[in-house]
């Protein structure tokens, strides 16, 4: 009985051995398999998107499209504006009120190849006679549009969330941090996002601990909306005003964008009017209502001469740079004695330094806009 049980211990060891060794080659073919997939897939990476889409795209692309508004503007933000093959054909507009520091900044997108209309009407031919690497895309609503573009092109689409810096800002953030993980621009998107969170803790902590009481109304008129408006054309949520603690006469609207009646602005009588320069373009003019309306005459600001100019930021969707120099102007209008040391003009141009590389407020005040932003108007 002793032999028959040493027996079969020693059966029982063999077969011990035999599995371990099993196991140890099947450790070393997964090892192998994941070893050799790392390096099929070590010039891509995969990314989800802003719609939840798992894309995967070339690792450190060289040609790049970008499609719809503001995508062109984030990759500029990145630095990588050199890698874009092709444009839309705002870029070829010769627009009188242009308020895109990253266009002006950035000449030679005027003389890049077509890839279709403005607004993300894509032309799949011309894409794909650029042989892109990736396409980003901005306001793209559904996952099917999306996958309709690439599988149109046969390159991989990446939808951006273009968001904003006001109330929306962790839309912005999110698609920046995709764009430069696509880009290897990681490192800097992450400078932008701490930029603009610095800038407008910067703009709070001066202004969060003014009294309500010693605060003086004021009203953003002729503010751009899918194109350019008059004096009643407002933002409830204009992002300056909500930076700076405002006291906006339009803020309670609880809207996006609002047309208030004349008679509502008069109602209110904002102690300061600032106007959005794009309203230049109306016909009259939102300073000409201004001037000439008998209704505005009134106001307390017109009769006061407190009445000036700001750069529009709504201008192919929202540039960012032009909202943080806003507010800096702003900000110096409302509460001098807490911005002394700001120059609004210098100002801007350091924020433009920083996001497109160029001090461009100068240019783009003087062509566009007649040199009245950041200016008291003549009334």
């Amino acid at each position: 009985m002793k032999k028959s049980y040493g027996a079969l211990l020693i059966v029982l060891m063999i077969l011990m051995a035999a599995l371990l060794l099993s196991a140890g080659c099947t450790a070393e073919n997964k090892n192998a398999q994941a070893s050799t997939a790392k390096e099929i897939a070590d010039d891509k990476i995969s990314i989800t998107d802003s719609l939840g889409r798992e894309v995967t795209v070339p690792k450190d692309p060289q040609r790049v499209v970008c499609s719809g508004s503001g995508a062109l503007r984030y990759l500029t933000y990145l630095q990588a504006q050199d890698k874009t093959v092709g444009v839309d054909d705002i870029e070829y507009r010769e627009d009188a009120t242009d308020a895109r520091p990253y266009r002006i900044a950035n000449t030679q997108f005027k003389d890049l190849p077509l890839i279709g209309e403005f607004r993300g009407n894509d032309d799949p031919e011309k894409i794909i006679a650029l042989n892109p690497d990736v396409i980003f895309k901005t306001y793209v609503t559904s996952t099917a549009d999306a996958d309709k573009l690439s599988e149109k092109t046969g390159v991989p689409v990446v939808a951006l969330n273009y968001g904003d810096i006001g109330y929306h800002r962790q839309d912005a953030y999110e698609s920046l941090r995709i764009m430069g993980k696509v880009m290897v621009k990681e490192e800097r998107a992450e400078e932008v996002i701490a930029f603009f969170e610095d800038t407008i803790n910067d703009l709070n902590s001066r202004t969060k601990d003014v009294p309500d009481s010693t605060k003086k109304t004021c009203y953003i008129g002729g503010v751009s909306y899918r194109g350019p408006h008059g004096m009643q054309s407002t933002q409830p949520e204009y992002p300056p005003f909500i930076f700076l603690n405002a006291d906006n006469v339009a803020g309670d609207l609880g809207t996006e964008h609002a047309d208030v009646a004349k008679e509502k602005i008069i109602e209110w009588n904002p102690s300061i009017i600032f106007l959005d320069l794009a309203s230049l373009r109306t016909n009259p003019s939102g300073l000409d209502e201004l001037k000439n309306d008998p209704s505005y005459q009134i106001l307390d600001a017109v009769k006061s001469g407190e009445v000036y100019g700001v750069i529009p930021y709504n201008s192919y969707t929202a540039n960012h740079g032009n909202v943080l120099a806003d507010a800096y102007y702003i900000g110096k209008v409302l509460y001098p004695d807490n911005f002394k040391d700001i120059e609004p003009k210098a100002k801007a141009d350091e924020i433009f330094e920083f996001l497109v590389a160029k001090p461009v407020f100068d240019q783009m005040n003087t062509d566009a806009f007649k040199g009245l932003g950041f200016t008291k108007l003549e009334l």
